[in-house]
């Protein structure tokens, strides 16, 4: 039987310790880092250039920053996913690096095994924000006028469904939400993909915003 393929990723941040770290903690993880980018620039030359399943990408960078870096790469047909590195007092950047397409947050004091657990989670598709982003990110949203009332968008939902929702709006992962329910990754990845389309979202960051708007979970109380 053929080994399952390594995921390959670039490392893109202008701090020469950061991306040794981060090399360091991906490589532990059976996760193959093909190359390494100091500013915006060379992380769009190097990932277009390696094709990598996932960029990790510092958000300020020389040169062009990693905001602008993630739109140019998402542009590109069949461009690398993008998981942006964010610490708390660059949540603005944030919201703009969602609008260009970025596929997960996370920020850079977060545990090192859920670094690898967000690379493999964006690599599969799916979107990833990490809680405390989470929050900031709906907290802005219900800033803006509310949206028409319509049909009860959990009325079809199965109670482990409405469960998976709201982990999800807690801003686990799928192997943390396996974790919690004590069910397979795979069991989660199906759960996700019926409440998706249950909800009409198109991916994880809307089926947050959509717990918010519907009362599942409020600003500042997750859990």
């Amino acid at each position: 039987m053929t080994a399952a393929r390594r995921l390959r990723v670039v490392v893109a941040d202008d701090h020469a310790l950061v991306r040794s770290g981060i090399t360091g903690l991906l490589e532990a993880g059976d996760v193959e880092v093909v190359g390494e980018a100091a500013d915006g620039v060379e992380a769009v030359e190097v990932a277009l250039r390696l094709r990598p399943d996932v960029v990790v990408m510092d958000v300020r960078m020389p040169r062009l920053d990693g905001i602008e870096a993630t739109r140019r790469l998402r542009r590109e047909p069949g461009g690398p996913q993008v998981l942006v590195l964010t610490t708390f007092d660059l949540d603005e950047y944030v919201f703009r690096a969602l609008e260009a397409g970025a596929a997960g947050f996370l920020l850079k004091d977060a545990p090192p095994g859920r670094l690898v657990d967000a690379v493999r989670t964006v690599a599969d598709g799916d979107a990833l924000l990490a809680p405390a982003v989470t929050r900031r990110l709906v907290e802005r949203h219900l800033r803006a006028p509310a949206p028409a009332t319509g049909p009860d968008p959990a009325a079809d939902l199965s109670p482990r469904e409405r469960e998976v929702w709201l982990l999800v709006a807690q801003g686990l992962s799928n192997a943390e939400i396996a974790g919690t329910l004590v069910v397979t990754e795979a069991t989660v990845k199906a759960h996700v993909t019926r409440l998706l389309a249950k909800l009409g979202v198109r991916d994880r960051v809307q089926a947050v915003v959509r717990a918010y708007e519907t009362g599942l979970v409020r600003p500042g109380r997750a859990g």
